[in-house]
């Protein structure tokens, strides 16, 4: 497993962010985008359909986007992670503390409650008590995972020594990965 300022082995073609909800794993998708030119496709928008319903072509979706020479995307749903690590030649790990997870999770949830924003077909946050309440409540769903999924990721580096893992352990770390590895790793793109 690689740290923030390890050099990548290759370039990176098709990339998975991986981490707890609440992480930053869009953001960071988003920014990898950006900085490579590699398409990002927000795999929450294929799962979500109308209503917060899984839509049945969610698993169709990824196999086409993954058949791609060149994406990034989010590791999440256990029913397409096989699939995606198999696929994917490098993961991003946020492997962040519980109170860092917990203030971005609160703090983006405040928000997209308070704004009503749409996030994935029609959907909008339904509110902070749903959020800390609710089995499915995405804070709770944060803190009850936390330990789950930081399991998850070194499985996933067993069953698949293909893919090069990099693991961010702080906000700064991800900065110092961006501005060096990664962004060596792209430059001649």
């Amino acid at each position: 497993m690689l740290g923030a300022g390890d050099p990548l082995p290759q370039t990176p073609n098709r990339i998975l962010v991986a981490g707890v909800a609440g992480s930053g794993k869009t953001t960071l998708a988003g920014r990898i985008s950006r900085l490579s030119g590699i398409p990002h496709t927000e795999i929450d928008g294929l799962y979500h359909g109308p209503e917060w319903t899984p839509r049945e072509s969610f698993l169709d979706d990824v196999e086409a986007f993954t058949s791609a020479p060149r994406w990034v995307t989010e590791w999440q749903y256990r029913t397409v992670r096989p699939m995606l690590c198999e696929r994917a030649d490098t993961m991003v790990w946020l492997d962040f503390s519980r109170s860092v997870t917990f203030r971005r999770v609160a703090r983006r949830t405040w928000h997209r409650a308070r704004t009503q924003e749409e996030m994935w077909n029609g959907n909008r946050e339904p509110g902070m008590l749903y959020a800390i309440f609710r089995r499915d409540g995405i804070i709770r769903w944060s803190v009850s995972t936390y330990a789950r999924y930081a399991a998850a990721v070194p499985t996933a580096e067993a069953e698949n020594p293909h893919l090069t893992i990099v693991r961010l352990r702080t906000p700064r770390e991800v900065e110092r990965w961006i501005a060096g590895p990664l962004a060596d790793a792209v430059a001649d793109r």
